[in-house]
């Protein structure tokens, strides 16, 4: 029951916090959160980019405490922007909330999410010992 990182030789290494490829031992078990954002407890958008990819890793993480999973069990990140130049924002947020922890990740920027307020969206996958 192990979680193994994949970033052969042959190709360009991982251009920020992440791995190519996250591979799942036999005995786990899959939790898909749905895409995340910034919307805190009590249904207030928090402000700001900054704000916003703080609360929403805040809720990512009560969902898998809730699961019995942590951080660390994430496999697979894809980050939704409206602003290109929030990439690099979320980028560096990732790296502070999951520290030496690398999953997978895609990363990508659209013209707008749910509401025009709404600036990130982050859906994960999770994997951790059968319980």
């Amino acid at each position: 029951m192990t979680l193994k990182n994949h970033d052969p030789a042959g190709i360009h290494a991982p251009l920020g916090s992440y791995t190519h490829a996250v591979e799942i031992g036999g005995g786990m078990r899959l939790l898909s959160v749905s895409g995340q954002v910034g919307l805190r407890p009590d249904g207030s958008l928090a402000e700001g980019i900054e704000g916003q990819l703080r609360q929403t890793w805040a809720n990512i993480a009560a969902i898998l405490s809730a699961a019995d999973m942590t951080l660390r069990d994430i496999v697979k990140i894809t980050t939704i922007v409206v602003r290109t130049e929030d990439l690099k924002v979320h980028g560096r947020i990732r790296a502070e909330v999951l520290g030496e922890h690398r999953a997978a990740a895609t990363g990508f920027c659209v013209t707008q999410l749910a509401t025009p307020d709404m600036l990130c969206e982050i859906e994960v996958t999770a994997a951790g010992p059968r319980r």
